[in-house]
């Protein structure tokens, strides 16, 4: 069967460079492709692995050149994961014939050695494993192609069955894989300030995200509940905003996690969310933070904050601004990428009018969005143009429902807003004014959703019976359970979203692309990875292959298929993924399908 032209902006070529003479024909599938496959819109039907596998020899090495600090380090990775790595397929390739020549070198070879990891950077690769050669070859312009290379490659190697292979990996002999993703933006946001997460999990997180090909660690450093990141110009926020002194990442903590991800081609971009959200600066400056340490939800008036604790910033006092600007200047001396969050979501109006200053403001004619203008005016053309910084903000600063700024104080060219409410309406508003957007979608991309509520002295779980017909309430069967963006999402629900739809061709080009988010009021380290894998695994393969076949239908079934090994092999590397089946359905392929 001769495979469907491929979209143009993204190729899959697997070519069988020279045919197996003597090999006869699988009697089951081939194993499932790597995760993300190649390319976009490749069905399982389509993929033609070869019949003929190579032995890897037990002294396989990778070779670079040129080479590149960064991709030095996961050359060096990626050779002990090949070697070591004894994957046994789910469903293992059958009657397959064995090279007699093992694959000794992995040869890279990168046009463009020196090019920045950051936005918009080249992750094409093309990867080669030559028949009877010996060798295999990935050729990429950018190091960061060439780590992408490096994962699809140790995903190709399996554990081979029988005397014939010497128990040594095998990968797939005679086959041209060309790649790149659709999306250059795909990520994942986690949450440190609402329970604290040590360094060497959110190392361990960005190793997962790098065998996934995500490329983006979009780090909510700092919160209303704590403020854990310690800053030389400002010590004192960490000191009196933390947890404790345990949980407090240092410079030279940050130093590290950076390096670390640059090894894998992983982006980080610090998010410090202002004004709102700032309950934890008031230990340090309780003169610049307004409602500060105050019940959230007082009886009978408005809450103080979406959630607790209380505290935002005082637009209003001169001080705000000279410790934002602090906080912002040492922010960008250790975090290097081009891009820096700057929040500006859920602005409580309740909270500032707890301030008597900002009372007599409004009484004399302000209003809260001019309250938030001052702000926005005061930071963002220092992160801009002092900073040389593109600022990320949610989509609140400028389609907020109760406070917001209009888009003239708001350059296009130097901010990019992060859709999260209202699914694809929001996504077309902030493209349709002329914005890049990154989507993160609370109806399909929040891992922390479906968990119930965590707030206490909840009288609502007395209820037992229905509240009332019609939709269902709280705590009624399929009620949200105090979970405000229930229901879980399921990974089909991830890896289903469009982030497109509905968008014009025009628009669809200021579509970044995507980040899971996992907000931490109900997770730590201990629970990290069952609520990321393979949920996160099902947006990047969307995010870098789209989930439509060669032909525009959705593939879910076949995701289905290599999600179900894909997590097979996450477990096999250390990550705790959740099953999505029971182990039969994919030892009976199609047998648990809904229909065939």
């Amino acid at each position: 069967m001769a495979m469907a032209a491929l979209p143009t902006y993204l190729l899959l070529i697997l070519v069988i460079l020279r045919p197996a003479a003597a090999s006869q024909p699988p009697t089951s599938e081939p194993p499932p492709p790597p995760l993300p496959p190649p390319g976009a819109g490749v069905a399982q039907t389509d993929v033609r692995l070869s019949a003929v596998y190579a032995p890897l020899s037990p002294s396989f090495s990778v070779r670079a050149v040129p080479s590149h600090p960064s991709l030095r380090q996961a050359i060096a990775f990626y050779t002990r994961l090949i070697r070591a790595e004894r994957h046994a397929p789910l469903v293992p390739p059958a009657n397959y014939t064995l090279s007699r020549v093992p694959v000794r070198l992995l040869a890279l070879s990168v046009s463009d050695p020196d090019v920045a990891l950051g936005p918009a950077v080249d992750e094409s690769y093309t990867l080669s494993v030559l028949p009877d050669s010996g060798s295999a070859d990935i050729s990429a312009a950018t190091p960061w192609g060439a780590i992408r290379g490096l994962e699809t490659f140790s995903q190709l190697a399996c554990a081979g069955g029988g005397a014939a292979s010497g128990g040594q990996p095998i990968v797939p002999s005679g086959i041209e894989i060309s790649d790149r993703p659709h999306f250059t933006h795909r990520g994942i946001l986690l949450d440190t300030a609402r329970n604290f997460y040590p360094v060497r999990d959110i190392l361990h997180t960005l190793r997962a995200m790098a065998f996934n090909k995500l490329n983006v660690f979009h780090w909510h450093i700092t919160d209303a509940q704590s403020f854990p990141i310690v800053l030389p110009t400002v010590p004192n926020l960490a000191n009196s905003g933390s947890y404790s002194p345990t949980m407090r990442y240092t410079e030279n903590d940050v130093r590290h996690i950076v390096s670390f991800a640059a090894s894998f081609g992983i982006r980080v971009i610090p998010e410090i969310d202002m004004p709102g959200h700032t309950g934890s600066w008031a230990g340090a400056y309780p003169e610049i933070v307004t409602c500060a340490n105050k019940f959230w939800a007082p009886r009978a008036e408005p809450a103080l904050a979406a959630e607790p604790g209380t505290g935002q910033l005082n637009p209003l006092n001169p001080k705000t601004y000279r410790v934002a600007q602090d906080v912002l200047r040492d922010m960008v001396a250790l975090f290097p990428d081009p891009y820096l969050h700057g929040g500006a979501d859920e602005v409580n109006t309740a909270c500032w009018e707890d301030d008597p200053v900002v009372r007599r403001f409004l009484a004399e004619g302000g209003t809260h969005d001019h309250l938030l203008e001052v702000f926005i005016n005061a930071t963002r053309p220092f992160v801009a143009q002092e900073l040389n910084r593109t600022v990320v903000y949610w989509e609140d600063v400028l389609l907020g429902p109760k406070v917001a700024v209009g888009p003239t104080i708001l350059p296009s060219e130097t901010t990019i807003l992060q859709t999260w409410n209202n699914g694809p309406e929001n996504t077309k508003r902030v493209v349709a004014a002329g914005y890049r957007a990154i989507v993160s979608s609370a109806s399909y991309y929040y891992l922390d959703c479906g968990h119930g509520g965590w707030v206490g002295n909840d009288s609502r779980y007395d209820k037992q019976e229905k509240e009332r017909e019609g939709t269902p309430l709280f705590n009624d069967p399929g009620g949200t359970g105090g979970s405000w963006c229930a229901p879980f999402k399921t990974w089909q629900r991830v890896y289903d979203y469009d982030i497109l739809h509905g968008l014009t061709d025009d628009e669809a080009q200021l579509v970044l692309g995507g980040e899971v988010a996992l907000w931490s009021e109900q997770s730590d380290e201990t629970v990290l990875d069952g609520r990321l894998w393979p949920r996160a695994a099902a947006a990047a393969e969307t995010l870098w292959s789209g989930n439509k076949g060669s032909i525009g239908k959705k593939r879910y079934a076949d995701a289905t298929d290599r999600l179900n090994d894909w997590r097979h092999r996450m477990v096999g590397r250390g990550i705790r993924a959740e099953p999505i089946q029971p182990l039969w359905c994919p030892l009976h392929p199609g047998m648990c399908n809904l229909s065939q």
